[in-house]
């Protein structure tokens, strides 16, 4: 095990074709929709077309979507459970926005999304050299909360009435990491 996107739990690899109708079940879960800010379903081919432009930089496409695979310690196979992405990626500022979703309730509380978040957080720090990433959560959204929290992440504001939900409004937090090791170098004029 070399890779920066792995390690002895799971490991982060770029969406295949093969994954067209995992993703498909993952995307149209209505369950999701109000963590993920869907409201209308995706089809196969919206998600064909994703898949065939995936191989693209992220300074392309300002996004970055990986399956997160979990390893069996046993067999040393590989079964998917989520997905992990940067997304809102800003080259200017060097900032983006991170989500997570372990897919089925069978692989949460296993420690996948807490490992997947930590390989993503040095990856986006260490080889992309960005200088923050942040995430939205809603407020009674305590396993999320916990799960940024646990990595690194810092509350730093609220968004007051900012989701709408079938009887009110919720709040949602903010929360960031700066990279420890980001230094902006200065004009020496």
């Amino acid at each position: 095990m070399n890779s920066t996107l792995e390690n002895s739990i799971v490991k982060l690899r770029a969406p295949e074709q093969s994954d067209i109708e995992l993703l498909y079940v993952w995307e149209n879960n209505m369950d999701i929709w109000k963590v993920s800010n869907t409201i209308t379903p995706f089809s196969r081919f919206v998600l064909k077309k994703y898949i065939e432009t995936a191989h693209l930089d992220i300074w392309d496409t300002k996004q970055l979507r990986l399956i997160i695979e979990a390893k069996d310690q046993n067999s040393l196979m590989f079964t998917p459970v989520g997905l992990i992405d940067l997304f809102d990626f800003d080259p200017f500022h060097l900032r983006a926005g991170i989500g997570i979703l372990i897919a089925n309730t069978e692989f949460r509380q296993k420690g996948y999304a807490t490992e997947a978040l930590k390989i993503m957080t040095r990856y986006s720090f260490e080889t992309l050299q960005l200088h923050q990433l942040y995430c939205n959560i809603s407020v009674d959204n305590a396993t999320s909360l916990q799960l940024f929290r646990n990595v690194g992440f810092e509350t730093i504001g609220i968004k007051k009435d900012w989701l709408k939900t079938i009887n009110d409004w919720q709040d949602e937090l903010i929360l960031q990491m700066i990279n420890p090791n980001s230094k902006l170098v200065k004009n020496a004029n």
